[in-house]
């Protein structure tokens, strides 16, 4: 019941985002229809100045007339800018409601294995909003009021009306051609940049490596023969487009030289007067621009579109089962029932059925060989991951479906691979929030890095992260730790949390695990030193996805222990 509201949130949600497009849309085609009346103006004015004002010699009439024109032109250009303003307005209501939910829902894909695609998405809003305050999405409103000019053609001669239409017709049929031959290879196209600049990004967070180990050739062809074949496909889209565009255009000013000349020819047979001839010219200029226009702009509406559709995708797909409502604080036992783990796109689980219970107050060391899903178990009690069958629970409450503010005051979670997040050495120990500066400096305290921080150049205001301050591994890996331990959560999963620590952090390290677990926190640990694990209550020894022996750390020590050799001979006891 839970997923079905979240999934009709997100369908609410894409659906307001249509609302939002096509009322905006709506009012700026009414808009559009008064502001094509008043394009009028000029041509207009211009047949009443060669038909009334030339013949008649008369200075009142071309003053009204200035006059008329004057206030008209005056009017469209604020139409113009209310038009302008309305498209502005659409884009922002339009990604300020889908901001959050698409960062929720990128964030989601990202830890399931989607950051390609989650990456693109959120490029995808700013390309939206960019589109709809572009002049690209005006062409197709101005398209749909095209009639008006058809009627003032045909009111000035039919033969006006009829070109217009055969013009008009022409121009629909060369933008149909251009989309069935440029639409599915621009998508190829851009699809295949995206995954390029994707890949380059992801394989530069190695650079080190990179440099060290001499890789960047190997990956440079690599690159460039991907960059090659995007770059083909685009080539070839654009210059079909190209050619279209080109043709379309060279076709609208040969149908306006066929206006041109329609209209000398009947003032030349006395059926239609001078003044005609050139206002016809101009309306049919105005009636042909918006398609020479959509032809030229296509490529905005496929790309607006592919954006649209990958936003929608992701938040369709998001179908993420968490609570909504902040949970209260808790202190009961961590309970692993029947867990079952299929990681995304493979068919053999990596956690088989394991389940056990550990109470407050209690360090649980969890020990198995590489591969044996310590590390998948550790993302599955902090509901990093959703489990594929059974569930974790701490005091009842099931840590996936969580609702994760509340669930972030209660854990605290040190990862495999430690990261930093963009902003000061504060700011990351307190996840991001505006905190008590006390409460800082006690989780330094409690992790052991309140000397190390204070011999930074800003101390806690020392900015970390890409392009900021480096700091060692250890260093990292220390103030990873105060920020796991912050707020002194009631559960805190530490996954190798010394691979990088020196006899001095381990031993704070221990010293705060020893801390929080005086204070009635849940601490469990993976980590292969063995004096890490002296500070276990309890041992789990995980093999191939299922428990190999749990309990009490002394009895699973003596179990663990290599056998001793009989004195005097190299047989094994």
């Amino acid at each position: 019941m839970r997923m079905a509201v979240q999934q009709s949130d997100m369908q609410t949600l894409i659906k307001d985002g249509r609302r939002t497009f096509v009322a905006g849309l709506t009012y700026a085609a009414a808009l559009s229809g008064f502001i094509t009346l008043l394009q009028l103006t000029v041509p207009l004015f211009m047949l009443q100045v060669h038909d009334r004002v030339i013949n008649s010699r008369s200075y009142d009439t071309l003053a009204m007339l200035a006059i008329l024109a004057g206030g008209g032109l005056l009017l469209y250009g604020i139409l113009e800018f209310i038009r302008a303003l309305t498209f502005q307005a659409m884009a922002g209501t339009l990604v300020r409601r889908l901001n959050l939910p698409t960062l929720e829902a990128a964030l989601s894909a990202s830890v399931a294995g989607g950051a390609v695609k989650a990456s693109q998405v959120l490029r995808d809003l700013a390309d939206l909003r960019t589109f709809l305050t572009s002049s690209a999405v005006v062409a197709p409103l101005e398209g749909m009021w095209c009639p008006i000019y058809l009627v003032v053609l045909f009111a000035l001669h039919p033969y006006y009306g009829i070109l217009a239409v055969v013009s008009a017709g022409i121009l629909v049929a060369l933008g149909l051609l251009s989309d069935m031959f440029t639409r599915q290879m621009t998508k190829e196209a851009n699809q295949a940049h995206i995954e390029n600049i994707s890949r380059i990004s992801g394989t530069l967070r190695h650079s080190e490596a990179i440099e060290a180990m001499g890789m960047l050739p190997a990956l440079a062809r690599r690159w460039r023969s991907d960059q090659v074949h995007a770059a083909d496909l685009s080539n070839l889209a654009n210059a079909r487009g190209r050619g279209m565009h080109t043709t379309t255009r060279v076709l609208r000013l040969f149908m306006q030289i066929a206006a041109l000349s329609l209209g000398a020819s009947l003032v030349i047979d006395g059926t239609a007067s001078p003044g005609s001839m050139i206002g016809a010219t101009i309306v049919m200029s105005r009636l042909l621009a918006p398609f020479d226009s959509l032809t030229d702009n296509w490529k905005s509406w496929i790309a607006a579109s592919s954006a649209w559709n990958r936003i929608r995708e992701l938040l369709e797909s998001h179908q993420s089962s968490r609570d909504s409502i902040p949970t209260p604080p808790c202190e009961g036992p961590l309970e692993v029932d029947g867990l079952i783990y299929v990681p995304p796109g493979r068919d053999l689980p990596v956690i088989k059925g394991i389940g056990f219970t550990v109470e407050p107050g209690t360090i649980l060391g969890v020990v198995g060989p590489s591969a044996a899903g310590k590390s998948t178990l550790a993302r599955l009690m902090v509901g990093a991951a959703k489990p594929t069958a059974g569930g974790i629970y701490l005091d009842g409450h099931n840590v996936y479906l969580w609702e994760r503010g509340s669930f972030g005051h209660m854990t605290g979670y040190l990862p495999q691979s430690v990261s930093l997040l963009d902003g000061t050495i504060r700011e990351n120990i307190a996840r991001m929030r505006e905190a008590d500066p006390r409460l800082v400096i006690e989780a330094a305290r409690l992790a052991g890095v309140h000397e190390m921080i204070g011999r930074l150049p800003l101390g806690y205001d020392t900015p970390v992260g890409d392009g900021r301050f480096t700091l060692s591994g250890g260093q990292k890996q220390r103030i990873a730790l105060a920020r796991a331990v912050y707020g002194r959560p009631r559960l805190l999963v530490l996954d190798e949390p010394n691979a990088n620590l020196d006899a001095e952090g381990e031993a704070a390290l221990m010293r705060a695990m020893r801390a929080l677990r005086d204070d009635g926190t849940i601490v469990v640990v993976i980590a292969h030193r063995p004096a890490i694990m002296e500070c276990a209550d309890k041992l789990l020894v995980l093999q191939d996805g299922r428990i190999a022996q749990f309990g009490d750390r002394t009895s699973i020590v003596a179990t663990l222990a290599p056998p001793r050799k009989r004195a005097g001979t190299g047989d094994a006891a």
